[in-house]
């Protein structure tokens, strides 16, 4: 088993299945987002999580602290290894959030928090008003993120080495952008290799389409897997 999560970004449950399926012994885990969640829900997770992979649910909850908190509640019965919410909804939801994953003692999920998507970039956040500088909006995030009570944060690989010069050893960084020198960007604009992102201090890996794109995925893996290795 590798550090990386595979993202399987589809609507198509048989295809997701066929996914978890091939990469089963390949990846240590797959990554569900919205695209997935919000066609199948509850039951499509299940039917891919019985394939027995570790699950990072990344739902990217965003609300006012009772809300976030109550769909929090809603989502722990399937049991995912991490959970995702925006660390710009501020302190007040983070704690929410942390606190209601709490309520099923070790066996929470690891709440992480979002700092800045890896699909923006300066001119992106200048035109939010948040600031052209998005390493200095990780950051600030990510310090909050963390004394509000949550394990980890999402970040991109430009950010690693300068959030573990800030942030205790064993704060979960989850990386995405991450993109092998064999495979194409895409639409992410701060990537990084697996090797040089492992290098930098990344806890975990979120690749998708390197992996579920590729003629063949679990080749795909393997090779990925070869190269942390």
């Amino acid at each position: 088993m590798t550090s990386v999560f595979c993202a399987i970004d589809t609507p198509d449950l048989n295809a997701a299945g066929r996914l978890a399926d091939d990469l089963r012994g390949t990846v240590g885990g797959l990554k569900l987002g919205l695209e997935f969640f919000m066609a199948h829900g509850a039951k499509g997770y299940r039917e891919i999580a019985s394939r027995g992979l570790p699950i990072f649910l990344d739902v990217k909850l965003h609300d006012i602290p009772n809300t976030v908190a109550g769909a929090v509640g809603s989502l722990l019965p399937l049991k995912p290894a991490f959970m995702t919410i925006h660390a710009s909804g501020g302190a007040a939801m983070m704690r929410a959030a942390a606190d209601a994953a709490a309520q099923v003692g070790t066996a929470r999920p690891k709440m992480l928090a979002v700092t800045v998507l890896t699909s923006l970039d300066g001119d992106d956040l200048s035109a939010v008003g948040q600031g052209a500088d998005a390493a200095a909006q990780v950051v600030r995030l990510a310090k909050l993120a963390k004394d509000s009570g949550m394990d980890g944060v999402i970040c991109s690989p430009k950010e690693i080495a300068l959030l573990r010069a800030e942030l205790d050893p064993d704060f979960i960084l989850m990386v995405p952008g991450i993109r092998p020198a064999w495979a194409a960007a895409n639409d992410q604009k701060r990537v990084m290799t697996p090797h040089e992102a492992k290098d930098a201090g990344a806890s975990y890996l979120v690749i998708g389409r390197p992996i579920t794109k590729a003629a063949n995925p679990a080749d795909a893996a393997r090779r990925i897997a070869e190269e942390l290795a």
